[in-house]
């Protein structure tokens, strides 16, 4: 029998199947590309992707967990529109002609170094936001699908990290 420890998002006690939620451990590579204009394209349309998955997200949490816990959606929604991230990534696919993708998680991570060591709280934690929403354009750019939880039958689900969208 193997003994899992960890945090508990909820108190109480609760018996069920566990399902164990490993992220994908899915590499994104630098690839040269020609046509700059295209990957540009990419990124817009995987943006535009993102926020209606972002409002469904919003709705969902609303009527389950109320209004405020999901404001959190707005957030990043509002990130995404960001002129300093996508500046960044539109800046790093012209000058060094790499694909959405590779831009995407190279200004992805960039910003959530910068946030984290910011000395306001609020601040620190918006780096997981911003590693949440470059994760959803990576998904959305590479066409992978988004593991719906829905899905699974009942259960107590194990994991490293959730997202906000991921706990929705």
């Amino acid at each position: 029998m193997e003994c899992l420890q960890g945090k508990s998002v909820y108190k109480g006690i609760v018996l069920g199947p566990i399902v164990v939620l490993k992220k994908s451990d899915f590499q994104v590579r630098r690839k040269k590309i020609e046509d700059v204009e295209n990957e540009i394209k990419r990124v817009g349309k995987a943006g535009k992707q993102a926020k209606e998955q972002l409002e469904e997200l919003y709705h969902k949490a609303v009527r389950e967990v109320g209004e405020v816990s999901a404001a959190i959606f707005e957030v990043h929604q509002m990130m995404l529109e960001d002129e300093d991230y996508l500046d960044a990534i539109h800046n790093m696919i012209q000058t060094e002609k790499v694909n959405a993708e590779y831009a995407v998680a190279i200004i992805g991570d960039n910003f959530f170094e910068m946030f984290t060591s910011m000395d306001d709280d609020y601040m620190k934690a918006r780096a997981a936001d911003v590693k949440d929403i470059s994760n959803r354009l990576i998904r959305n750019l590479s066409g992978e699908e988004e593991v719906d939880l829905n899905t699974m039958e009942p259960s107590i689900i194990v994991a490293e990290d959730l997202s906000p969208s991921e706990t929705v």
